[in-house]
């Protein structure tokens, strides 16, 4: 029998958040009525000027492999030059090639935990090896930047996974301090994932970074403008570091969709600005309902959080039977914690009464 190698056989698939509709289909759910929680992307829809964009695909031609347009619109919003720019299939692929680059099977990479669990499982997929920095719940998973440097002069990893704001737990790293890690940690590869900066409250301009030699800077476009279907993300780096990502990047991997798209988004300040403002709003309204239940919710400075539930896969099982999908993080090693990702108001004040629900049924205790 034709055998894989070895170091695929014990692979399983990342748990995402997103409903998933065969699941709601087998519990007998209708995947239309689902109101989700669980993924953190805006959720207030496509902005009408990249939805009319995509009406001119010229769909019969192959993308361009480069992304030309694309990285030259973004080279002038940021004012970054076009060779620190890589366009990706979302910054998920953007992971895949800074290991197909630069690490290789004697090499480890650092990853704090609990974070988004791809990091892990892209190691894993081309035979690398992986050492933790764990996270600590008494102090709201805070990053302790002596005792993350302790630990990574401990192990001298090639490359280090930091999500920034880290994703499950919504916490923050100053830039400073990450600089402060990237120039001690000169020969290791910092892959900061800022996939979801553009709803950080208080957040730094990472865009130094890329002046340094061994940062990689990773961002998703897909998160911002409610584009999670078209997946589509970039990388900033030095331009070695750009030159060398390229080279493992498969061709056409960005599709004329996305492209087009992305174009569009940039020029939607008015629609972030405005959307972010009701994130928070509903955001705000979220964690004063459930710090009202008694329910533990860990500060966040980004959109989402984590609330201490007891019991998270049973907590959420339950809510889906009334119409409500949130994140069971059991698969970030957090059993007792679900993540919320804030929706329109509306939908808020619908979940808190789901919530507020299912606390009072005897079967359902979510006990810790």
């Amino acid at each position: 029998m034709l055998q894989p190698n070895p170091h695929i056989i014990g692979l399983t698939p990342c748990i995402h958040g997103g409903v998933n509709s065969r699941e709601l289909i087998e519990r007998g759910l209708n995947p239309d009525n689902m109101r989700d929680f669980s993924i953190s992307c805006n959720p207030f829809g496509l902005p009408e000027n990249i939805r009319a964009s995509l009406n001119e695909l010229p769909a019969e031609l192959y993308p361009d492999s480069d992304s030309y347009d694309l990285v030259e619109a973004l080279s002038g919003k940021l004012c970054v030059s076009t060779g620190n720019i890589i366009v990706c299939n979302g910054s998920t692929e953007l992971i895949r090639l800074a290991i197909i680059a630069y690490l290789s099977r004697q090499d480890k990479s650092l990853i704090l935990q609990p974070t988004y669990g791809d990091y892990e499982l892209a190691c894993r997929q081309f035979n690398t090896g992986v050492v933790y920095y764990q996270l600590n719940e008494d102090n709201n998973f805070l990053i302790n930047v002596d005792a993350l440097i302790k630990s990574a002069e401990l192990h001298r990893p090639k490359a280090m996974f930091i999500c920034n704001p880290n994703n499950p737990t919504g916490q923050y790293l100053p830039i400073e301090k990450v600089q402060r890690i990237a120039s001690i940690f000169n020969q290791t590869l910092i892959i900061l994932d800022e996939a979801y900066i553009a709803f950080t409250r208080n957040s730094d301009n990472a865009l130094k970074l890329i002046d340094m030699p061994n940062v990689l800077l990773c961002r998703s476009m897909t998160k911002d403008f409610a584009l999670a279907g078209l997946r589509l993300g970039y990388g900033l780096a030095s331009s070695e570091i750009i030159n060398n990502l390229k080279k493992s990047r498969p061709p056409w991997n960005v599709n004329s969709a996305a492209q087009q798209a992305g174009i569009a988004a940039l020029m939607c300040d008015e629609y972030l600005a405005e959307s972010t403002a009701g994130i928070f709003e509903a955001k705000q309204y979220l964690v004063d309902e459930l710090s009202a239940m008694g329910l533990n919710v860990i500060p966040s400075q980004t959109n989402y959080f984590l609330v201490k539930v007891g019991n998270a896969a049973k907590f959420r099982e339950t809510l889906l039977r009334e119409g409500f999908a949130v994140r069971d993080c059991t698969s970030f090693g957090l059993r007792q914690y679900v993540r919320i990702a804030p929706r329109a108001i509306e939908d808020c004040r619908e979940l808190i009464k789901a919530i507020k629900k299912i606390r009072t049924m005897p079967a359902c205790k979510h006990d810790s």
